[in-house]
């Protein structure tokens, strides 16, 4: 299994982590992500993914279908069946399954070693412990809006962080609307999109749509049997 594999899936997962309105300010929009993701249990969507190697000037599209089912401490169990390229990502909260079917091989790793050191942030949000104005550094984007009105933050590690170096999120601004409105959050899910910068410029964009969240995933999604055949790679 590659480097720069391993690298695209850390990418994935804390892109995820992370895979949490006419004139709000800086803290209403953050407040909608925050309080909003504390109320989501669990969450099926569409994803499309774009990821770019910098060095090898190199660009790799894929998506699915994803699913995430928050529990306590390190129970967070996720989710992600590619259809292009075909693989899956496979977690039940303490193991990581990387199945490529076509290379007949899947990677299995414990979660714990996956988000080591610096990536710890990652297992954070995925397990649901995690609040992005204590891991982060957050201001608006370049362009506060993007070109249909949902609000762009830019948020940068507290602590150096080996594997990502700028977090990029879009928050729906009818979320945000309703927040402001309300004094509450009404959409447990409001990321529109999130991107992950690494250190070397490498990028992985994910853009989530036809999502449903709290919709009572069974835990039995997030099992994996290797199938007959197939290489097992441990790390």
């Amino acid at each position: 299994m590659s480097v720069t594999r391993i690298a695209v899936l850390t990418s994935v997962l804390i892109a995820f982590a992370a895979s949490l309105c006419s004139a709000a300010d800086l803290n209403q929009v953050v407040r909608t992500l925050e309080q909003g993701y504390a109320t989501l249990n669990d969450v099926q969507a569409d994803f499309s993914q774009r990821s770019t190697i910098s060095a090898m000037k190199r660009e790799e599209k894929g998506g699915g279908e994803l699913f995430i089912k928050k529990g306590g401490g390190k129970d967070a169990m996720f989710r992600f069946n590619y259809t292009k390229p075909k693989q899956q990502i496979v977690c039940n909260g303490k193991k990581v399954w990387y199945y490529l079917p076509d290379q007949k091989q899947v990677m299995v790793m414990d979660l714990a070693q996956m988000f080591a050191g610096g990536n710890a942030v990652a297992l954070n949000y995925l397990t649901g412990m995690g609040h992005v104005s204590k891991d982060f550094n957050i201001a608006f984007g370049t362009e506060q809006k993007d070109k249909k009105g949902n609000y762009v933050l830019e948020l940068t590690p507290k602590q150096k962080n080996p594997a990502m170096a700028k977090l990029q999120l879009t928050i729906q601004a009818a979320a945000v609307d309703q927040f402001v409105a309300k004094g509450h959050p009404s959409t447990p899910f409001p990321i529109v999109s999130s991107m992950v910068t690494d250190p070397t410029g490498n990028t992985t964009r994910i853009e989530y749509s036809n999502v449903r969240p709290n919709r009572g995933v069974d835990s039995g999604k997030f099992t994996f049997k290797v199938p007959s055949g197939v290489e097992v790679i441990k790390r």
